[in-house]
């Protein structure tokens, strides 16, 4: 079945507050066997939004909206539905007494307003909104399908996962299931990891391939689409490992895992603790180690060194080097990973130093330059990067070239 999403409101247009109905529908719908080939968002404008949803259906088999379902004069979402199918409005009398209950349990009085919540178009069938006031509706005519549900998000998914995904079942029924596997990769641009795969995606049928830019890295999407889900995880399987015999190196992840949980885990199983010195990246690196629940048992500390005489004092860093090579250096990343290392006595120790920006560059070093070294029992190992962006895309940017070099350096131990 063919499914459009049409969100409503006007908040959604000004970019007052972020669209997160439409991805949350969409997953869950793909996860059953619901083609979402489209998805609209439109304002609080009666034609428009009648225009918009007449042209859905003409599309679709099923649509389904969000938002617009509340007692004030601005929801109109539910009337413009109710009309384009011809359904007059009626009172529901057991939508009322549900109203009621509610606000008699939060002891406040109802306000005469909510009572546009409980009309509901002649014939619907009717959700019951277990988390708020707006009842959904479901509208079928002439083979369509026409779904209202309600805006607020923590509403429209409980409604979604307890009213309309059984509506669904017992109406179609899942025929199908889409997964999708996610692997993430780092260290390979979109182009060069393209030319690698580019074959499997020239002949892709199913499962699908798809590559995206994530500020983590670069990531493949394979999804499969079959009548159970042990049959689209092993189409899955199959592509996922052809395309690890091929770029397998630059893969560190699948799915929602993050590099600093993948580098986590492997200091974790190698019982190994790690410190870092950082100086452009603020301390950026050892927060997203720390972000990691039960990181304790492998980050010591670490040493922000800012300046020079922190770098100095507290890393031991050389002050001569520091005056022939200059803070922003190679010499000088490797000697705050052996420093904040052997100060904080750990196994692993790393090094950052760089110019985050936008202000500080020049034509040796300019602005994105940073220097990054790990060291270890192996020795120490560093480079030499230059970032682009924003002062906080820099610094991101470089703690995920830092853990990622950590994580190569646990592979080899």
């Amino acid at each position: 079945m063919v499914v459009e999403l049409v969100t409503t409101g006007s908040e959604l247009l000004l970019g007052q507050i972020i669209n997160t109905n439409s991805a949350y529908m969409a997953e869950g719908l793909n996860k059953i066997g619901f083609d979402v080939i489209y998805q609209t968002t439109v304002g609080d404008n009666r034609e428009r939004m009648r225009e918009a949803i007449m042209h859905a259906l003409t599309r679709a088999d099923i649509v389904i909206t969000s938002g617009g379902l509340g007692p004030t004069q601005g929801d109109i979402t539910k009337e413009v539905c109710a009309a384009i199918f011809g359904r007059s409005l009626r009172l529901d009398e057991d939508c009322v007494q549900r109203l009621k209950d509610y606000f008699a349990r939060l002891h406040r009085e109802m306000a005469e307003n909510n009572l546009r919540q409980a009309m509901i178009p002649e014939g619907a069938h009717i959700f019951v909104n277990h988390a708020g006031t707006a009842p959904g509706i479901a509208i079928g005519q002439e083979g369509k399908l026409l779904v209202n549900l309600p805006g607020p998000p923590t509403e429209m998914k409980d409604m979604f996962e307890r009213s309309l995904k059984p509506f669904l079942e017992k109406k179609y029924g899942f025929s199908a299931v889409i997964i999708s596997r996610v692997l993430n990769t780092f260290g390979i641009g979109e182009s060069s990891l393209e030319m690698q795969i580019q074959d499997l995606i020239l002949a892709q049928s199913n499962p699908t391939l798809a590559l995206l830019v994530r500020p983590s890295g670069v990531i493949i999407r394979i999804t499969a689409k079959a009548k159970t889900r042990e049959e689209a995880q092993g189409l899955i399987a199959d592509m996922e490992q052809e395309i690890r015999a091929r770029v397998g190196t630059y893969i560190y992840a699948v799915d929602d895992a993050d590099m600093e949980n993948v580098v986590g885990a492997g200091l974790k199983e190698k019982g190994l603790t790690i410190a870092c010195a950082e100086s452009c990246t603020g301390g950026l690196l050892t927060s997203r180690l720390t972000d990691v629940p039960g990181s304790s048992a492998y980050v010591s500390g670490s040493v922000v060194s800012y300046t020079d005489e922190v770098k100095a004092d507290v890393l031991g860093v050389n002050r001569e080097v520091l005056a022939a090579r200059g803070a922003v250096s190679d010499e000088v990343a490797r000697q705050m990973a052996e420093g904040v290392r052997s100060r904080i006595r750990t196994d692993v120790g790393v090094g950052i130093t760089g110019i985050a920006g936008p202000d500080g560059g020049s034509a040796d070093k300019p602005v994105g330059l940073v220097y990054i070294a790990v060291s270890g029992d192996r020795g120490t190992e560093s480079t030499k990067n230059i970032f682009t962006g924003t002062r906080k895309q820099v610094k991101y940017q470089t703690t995920q070239t830092a853990l990622d070099m950590v994580r190569c350096y646990l592979k080899k131990i």
